[in-house]
């Protein structure tokens, strides 16, 4: 600490109160003081009002350029109310003290000048960690958002057949606009991929995406989830909570599964979409959101119409922009370069030098249901990887039973004999009827699942005299 007084005494004083707790500066004048504040770091200045040269407001003015944290303390020997204003006003000072003083009291209030200055530092140190930690996160948001970015071009989502091109058709139109989009698609054929491919290629890209399976929460649970609740809103919950739409505001809200919503939930979506508000659970006031919604759903949404199960106004607010995503088995001819993809992904997650896939493997999986679509293809080759040897190939004993089965009758066909006519017809045979069992016998879907029109399919059931039922 620094003290600044023009009579000897008074220094000579106060270093032997304080001498024994601090690193005590004497300075006889103000001038000499500046210097000492240029050259050392000071955490209490005590000064005296009345000096010669200088007053100790206007050293203590001077000081602020130097050390504007230090701590400044004011002894004035005079009722001098005015230059104690000015002291606080204009010097910063943190206390005066009148004279005479209490060598006690002296102690006590440079012991609370030195907290007082402690704390200053540790909340600037702490603020610096902040400003760091923030600049930190910023920067890898920043990554975050340009990875996000790369892995959901539309480059990166694997499908070339011509049932994908005809999406990727469709969401080209949609990403630079703002209107509404409906996925639908059975479960496994990628609606979040796609989705999240809409978002991060579209406007709101610098903003949050944010999805929620609508089938996973209860009513209660979901409705917090989406749209916040204070405090006492219901049992459990001890703090007001943000909700999804106010989270994303200005981003993307993925709405999964949005026919298994509540009637109440399906009123609060509308209101959404139309009001652009929001209301927390529990709370009156109205919070005013700007959020692009994507919604999907495997189901039949008009059917659940018809039922009462779905609101018909929320369904056409929903359902401006349908992009249906097709399953696995429409778009076989991207098998291959699936698993393709799949096997560099998971080899690289295992540390595996997996070399590819035998022939008869890839056979299997050409011919495989996958009423799981392309996710139940991922997780079978992930499991293949795992139960492969280092720098092996996939092959077909590491398949599961159910699609080594599935596979079975058309490994009878090649292997029983026959000419080339008459494999061609059994395989035509096999598949045929297992897409009218795969649908229930319904004629129009079964043709669009094999690439048939409606009239070429009756006429291949005719000839092999094979039943819809």
């Amino acid at each position: 600490m620094l003290v600044v007084d023009d009579e000897q005494s008074s220094l000579n004083a106060i270093n032997r109160i304080l001498r024994q707790d601090f690193d005590v500066l004497l300075s006889k004048h103000a001038e000499a003081a500046l210097e000492i504040l240029k050259n050392q770091e000071v955490t209490v200045l005590l000064a005296d009002q009345r000096m010669p040269d200088i007053s100790g407001v206007e050293l203590f003015q001077k000081s602020l350029q130097i050390q504007p944290d230090a701590t400044r303390i004011l002894i004035t020997g005079y009722t001098d109310i005015e230059a104690i204003i000015q002291a606080i006003n204009q010097g910063k000072i943190y206390y005066y003290i009148s004279k005479p003083w209490e060598p006690e009291d002296l102690r006590l209030i440079i012991h609370r000048g030195v907290e007082r200055y402690s704390l200053i530092k540790e909340n600037q140190r702490l603020v610096d960690e902040l400003k760091t930690a923030n600049e930190k996160l910023r920067q890898e948001n920043i990554i975050l958002h340009q990875e996000a970015e790369k892995k959901y071009e539309f480059e990166n989502i694997i499908g070339q057949s011509e049932a994908m091109e005809q999406v990727f058709q469709m969401i080209r139109k949609a990403i630079p606009t703002d209107i509404t989009v409906l996925l639908r698609g059975e479960t496994g054929t990628g609606k979040e991929l796609i989705a999240r491919a809409i978002h991060y290629n579209g406007p709101r890209r610098d903003k949050l995406f944010v999805a929620q399976n609508c089938s996973a929460l209860p009513e209660t649970l979901l409705e917090s989830e989406l749209f916040g609740h204070t405090r006492g809103a219901f049992t459990g919950a001890s703090r007001d909570k943000r909700g999804l739409f106010e989270v994303a505001d200005g981003g993307t809200v993925f709405l999964d599964e949005i026919a298994d919503t509540s009637a109440a939930l399906q009123q609060r979506l509308l209101r959404v979409i139309q009001e652009g508000e929001i209301r927390p659970l529990g709370s009156e006031r109205t919070i005013k959101v700007d959020v692009r919604i994507i919604s999907a759903t495997n189901k039949d949404l008009e059917q659940a119409v018809k039922n009462g199960e779905f609101r018909e106004d929320l369904y056409y607010r929903l359902n401006v922009f349908p992009v249906r995503i097709p399953p696995l088995r429409e778009r076989r001819d991207d098998i291959p370069i699936l698993v393709e993809h799949f096997i560099q992904k998971y080899s690289e997650k295992q540390r595996k030098n997996i070399k590819g896939i035998e022939n008869d493997a890839l056979d299997i999986l050409l011919a495989g249901s996958f009423p799981g679509n392309v996710r139940e293809l991922e997780n079978e080759i992930q499991r293949a990887i795992t139960l492969a040897d280092n720098n092996s190939f996939i092959t077909a004993d590491l398949l599961s039973p159910r699609l080594k089965g599935e596979h079975t009758p058309m490994l009878s066909f090649i292997h029983h004999g026959g000419n080339l006519k008459e494999i061609v017809e059994s395989l035509e045979k096999y598949y045929i009827t297992r897409a009218l069992e795969h649908n229930d016998g319904n004629i129009t879907h079964s043709a669009r699942e094999l690439g048939l029109s409606r009239v070429g399919l009756q006429k291949k059931m005719h000839r092999y005299k094979i039943k819809a039922s």
